[in-house]
């Protein structure tokens, strides 16, 4: 499975734009396959910011480890975050 963050806009900023962002996306992750991986695109995102990834990505990882992937993080915005989130 692929999910294009890009499609939840290409600036993803806020607590509750994130929680809605998981919860928008709860239909669709529950037809992933036990063997399947889930790649996380930030391909097209300007800004992530530490809260809207903390409401989508932890849970996200979280519920499905190892088999989350994280492709397109060269954004300088995506690399502080994950700093930051690692930090906590």
């Amino acid at each position: 499975m692929n999910i294009e963050l890009k499609k939840f806009g290409t600036t993803l900023v806020s607590r509750p734009a994130g929680k809605e962002a998981w919860l928008a996306f709860q239909p669709v992750l529950k037809g992933v396959s036990p063997e399947e991986k889930i790649t996380v695109d930030f391909d097209g995102v300007v800004v992530l910011t530490p809260s809207w990834a903390d409401e989508f990505l932890t849970p996200l990882r979280n519920s499905f480890k190892e088999k989350v992937v994280l492709i397109n993080t060269n954004n300088p915005s995506v690399k502080e975050t994950f700093s930051i989130l690692d930090k906590g």
